[in-house]
């Protein structure tokens, strides 16, 4: 079956051929399984929003300037390009009597607790270790917030693309189920968002845990202390309880399979010599998409603070003042792309069907994406012209601000279809492939890591070419989610 009629509603209920997995694992597991795995994604996710949300203001906070700022954010991309396909090749040959996926999965969810705390005591370890309260710049605190946001990236992806094979897997190569299964991870990336954004943007969370202020962590470092710990305290919860109610089964290899041992890389070679044009086209346009969505994903809430406040992280009291309550509303607007994530996750298939398509569906909404970004300019220029009327320190107007909350609200519904499409597509297309699952996911995200690098290396230099803020960026993206609504459209089956 071409992957052109998996997508087919006619077809919705045909099994793509079998693999050596399907014929392992059998009939698809029910779906109450799949739903219990897809809930990890609420505790990655929860970590994810946290980075997305408070992170780029929290490292300016640290003493780094905002055109490098965006270089902190390497640490995904890297990590990504060889942590996923790394695990995706070994979790598809794990003999374990646990399964193929779940040790991959618990070892991520114990990196993620590590990452956490290092992160959240970075200002405390750095004055141990002899950064001074009044320094600009605390480099020691740096330094382990760096280590801390590694380990985090490499847990992350540790845990998704595992957690998605799993899917695949209980799926069994049913392509409904396949869908099904990625459209629920998607709605508990949601529930993720949500508790996240909702815990970024409240701001005496720090008080249910008291410890967490300190001479070197003031009122902003507690809440995001606080907010970590709540992270951990759901991932673990949901992780145990996940791998405690469905059973991963032993991979054991036929002999042949002993014999024949192909190198990682030369298995990396493999995946990509044996890619049909399907995939190929899948992989093409995901990086365009994504190269669309991280200047806004990781600078969505400094520009809420920079551009529609008119804050500055490092200026005087009231212009940090500003900023603060600008990351606070752009975490407001997180939590409500979140809640119209989750709701969009939920009719995905639905609205594929009525629609004629994944890739109908993807393009549309790519040019959703597109106009939205492309608002931002406006929404900017409207603040500066208050600003320059009602004073420096005067705020948006309730009516910028609910513009600029909107652009949020409606970048949940091709946020949605980014989190879920792609994915089930790889998984359905793999099934042919000579690749196995994990790996397949592995290559899909380098689709995904290659623009975050391209993005993180050059958006703060390209912005500083502008005059600095974020709207150059903001443009680029516009453009990047246009071309890829036409090139979905016309090259995907």
């Amino acid at each position: 079956m071409s992957p052109h009629q998996t997508e087919n509603p006619k077809n919705d209920d045909a099994v793509v051929p079998e693999t050596q997995w399907t014929s392992e694992f059998g009939e698809p597991s029910p779906l109450r399984k799949m739903i219990s795995v897809s809930s990890i994604a609420a505790g990655v996710q929860f970590g994810w929003a946290l980075q997305l949300s408070l992170m780029t203001p929290y490292v300016q906070l640290l003493g780094i300037p905002h055109k490098w700022s965006s270089l902190i954010w390497l640490c995904g991309p890297i990590s990504g390009m060889l942590v996923q396909p790394t695990v995706g090749y070994y979790s598809d040959r794990c003999t374990s009597r646990f399964g193929r996926r779940r040790p991959f999965i618990a070892s991520g969810a114990i990196l993620v607790v590590v990452a956490g705390l290092l992160i959240g005591y970075a200002a405390d370890l750095g004055q141990v270790a002899g950064d001074k309260l009044e320094d600009k710049v605390k480099v020691r605190a740096i330094w382990f917030f760096a280590l801390g946001f590694w380990i985090l990236d490499v847990a992350n992806n540790t845990l998704q693309g595992p957690c998605r094979a799993f899917l695949a897997d209980l799926a069994a190569g049913d392509a409904r189920k396949t869908r099904t299964a990625n459209a629920f991870f998607s709605f508990f990336m949601a529930v993720g968002n949500i508790l996240g954004y909702a815990a970024g943007s409240y701001t005496n969370l720090h008080k249910a845990f008291p410890f967490t202020m300190t001479r070197a962590c003031d009122i902003y470092c507690a809440n995001l202390k606080s907010c970590f710990f709540l992270s951990i305290i759901l991932l673990l919860f949901v992780t145990i309880s996940s791998l405690w109610y469905v059973k991963d089964k032993q991979w054991l290899p036929e002999k042949e399979d002993l014999d024949v041992k192909t190198p990682f890389f030369g298995e990396i070679i493999k995946a990509f010599k044996v890619m049909e044009r399907p995939m190929w086209m899948l992989i093409i346009v995901t990086a365009i998409n994504w190269i669309a969505w991280f200047p806004f994903l990781l600078f969505d809430t400094d520009w809420m603070g920079r551009e529609v406040y008119g804050g500055d992280s490092s200026g005087n009291d009231g212009l940090k003042k500003l900023y603060n309550q600008g990351v606070q509303a752009g975490a407001l607007g997180l939590m409500i792309n979140a809640i119209v994530l989750g709701f969009m996750s939920l009719g995905i298939e639905w609205i594929s069907r009525k629609m004629g398509g994944a890739k109908r569906l993807w393009g549309v909404v790519n040019f959703i994406l597109a106009v939205c970004l492309a608002m931002t300019v406006l929404v900017t220029k409207l603040a500066e012209a208050h600003r320059k009327t009602a004073g420096e320190l005067a705020g948006p107007t309730d009516g910028i601000r609910a513009g600029a909350l909107t652009l949020f609200a409606i970048l949940g519904i091709p946020l949605a279809i980014t989190f879920s499409i792609p994915f089930a597509l790889a998984s359905i297309i793999s099934s042919n492939s000579g690749a196995g699952q994990g790996l397949s996911l592995g290559v899909l995200n380098l689709a995904i890591v290659i623009p975050q690098m391209v993005v993180s290396l050059g958006a703060g230099q390209f912005d500083s070419w502008f005059g600095g803020g974020n709207l150059p960026a903001f443009v680029v993206g516009a453009i990047a989610a246009a071309v890829s609504g036409v090139v979905a459209i016309i090259v995907l089956p």
